[in-house]
């Protein structure tokens, strides 16, 4: 049964509390769901944790495990990756407030036109642009990225995956702040509550002085969240599979800005609460539009130079590299040492690049005179079982020169076989 917009059902919502959403086209929900920015308050200190703060949080974590997991893939080394997601957090709370602060400036100007810093700071009850996010963690990201010598092409890609994760997680922030909702639609799942009704009313009618209830039957609203959760969860999935056969590094990232910025622009266009650059009566012109419009041409002319120049030249990607395998082997050497040195996993496998590469070590300790690498490979297979000398030395007890030999060729097996373990 549908539930209808007349207009008994108007002044009951404009007189109700609030806090609750209804779907009117759909024929679900038919008493609305009701909900609570407030997620839950901690006994004690009577501090509430809001479902915005929390799902944005939940996003980036969700992001970074996505990253740590495919880390070595992109040939970046984790302790180095981890530095580059800490100041990209920072980068993007600091990013998305500034963003928005600036380009909604009279939102946190005093009646004495003074600026109100503390309301400016305060971003617990919503007013973080998702752009300035992501220039703010690009920003500080790749400050630390290049005090710490890390590849930027690869860090990008990864930096595209996790932005679309938390953006598709974070938006559903706002379906609870009842905000980042679009013009009137008589599709489904276009939905209404009392601040959504007000809000949409008077962009209609800004004339008005207080809401007409017949003439707001069709104030019904895009879920404008809902697209851009939905265009994001879309595009994680297609560059997730299609990452294992990029072209070059950088693509996916390039791939992202485009995908998003595509999306954006139209999500945009629908919304009644856009940040504007210009707004008069002549023109209007949406901040997230001109910056979405931008990075499309940007990485469709990015991506077809690139394209060319790879077919032309070949590329090798940056997993590939010599620098990248020796910095995941020291990596990787150095938290084995720590676990052994803790007394954890003594008798894990080394991974062959490790071995690979303490035995080019052992062959330049060999021409100084140290221990030779033929040592450590007789006695890896001497590990394993007796060697066909041992054998004849059990049988050749008659000679004594050449058991005493090879008596101190066993004693000095026996002593080195466990270090070839440990190796």
């Amino acid at each position: 049964m549908l539930l209808s917009m007349t207009a008994d059902f108007v002044r009951e919502l404009l007189d109700s509390d609030g806090g609750v959403i209804y779907f009117p086209n759909s024929g679900l929900f038919e008493n609305g769901i009701k909900i609570d920015n407030v997620m839950f308050t901690i006994p004690g200190l009577n501090l509430e944790i809001y479902w915005y703060g929390f799902l944005i949080a939940l996003g980036m974590v969700l992001a970074m495990i996505y990253a740590y997991r495919r880390v070595r893939k992109f040939g970046l080394e984790p302790d180095r990756f981890t530095d580059m997601v800490l100041a990209g957090f920072i980068g993007g709370i600091i990013g998305a407030r500034a963003y928005y602060v600036v380009f909604s400036l009279d939102k946190y100007l005093t009646d004495e036109g003074t600026f109100d810093l503390w309301a400016a700071l305060s971003i617990r009850d919503g007013g973080l642009a998702i752009y300035g996010g992501v220039i703010g963690a690009l920003i500080f990201g790749l400050l630390v990225a290049k005090i710490r010598k890390v590849k930027i092409a690869p860090l990008l890609d990864l930096a595209g995956l996790g932005f679309l994760i938390g953006q598709c997680i974070g938006r559903w922030g706002n379906f609870f702040n009842q905000e980042a909702f679009g013009s009137k639609t008589s599709l489904p799942w276009g939905m209404v509550s009392k601040d959504i009704l007000n809000e949409l009313y008077f962009f209609y009618y800004p004339e008005n002085v207080s809401v007409i209830a017949n003439r707001a039957l069709d104030m019904i609203a895009h879920p404008c969240f809902l697209y851009e959760s939905l265009w994001c969860l879309v595009g994680f999935l297609a560059l997730h599979f299609y990452s294992k056969h990029r072209k070059f590094d950088g693509e996916i990232f390039l791939l992202y800005i485009g995908w998003y910025g595509l999306g954006r622009f139209w999500i945009e266009g629908l919304r009644t609460d856009s940040l504007y650059l210009v707004n008069t009566e002549t023109l209007k012109l949406k901040v997230s539009q001109l910056v979405a419009g931008t990075c499309v041409i940007f990485a469709a002319a990015l991506l077809i130079y690139m394209y060319v120049t790879v077919k032309k030249k070949g590329y090798t990607f940056y997993y590939a590299t010599d620098e990248s395998k020796e910095l995941l082997r020291l990596y990787d050497e150095k938290n084995l040492k720590s676990r052994r040195k803790r007394g954890k996993n003594a008798d894990d496998e080394v991974e062959e690049h490790i071995l690979a590469a303490d035995a080019e070590g052992e062959n330049v300790n060999e021409s100084s005179g140290e221990e030779t690498p033929s040592d450590v490979e007789t006695e890896s297979v001497d590990a394993e079982g007796p060697s066909d000398t041992e054998t004849e030395s059990a049988d050749a007890e008659d000679s004594s020169d050449t058991e005493d030999a090879e008596e101190e060729n066993s004693g000095s097996e026996q002593k080195n076989a466990p270090d070839s373990s440990d190796s």
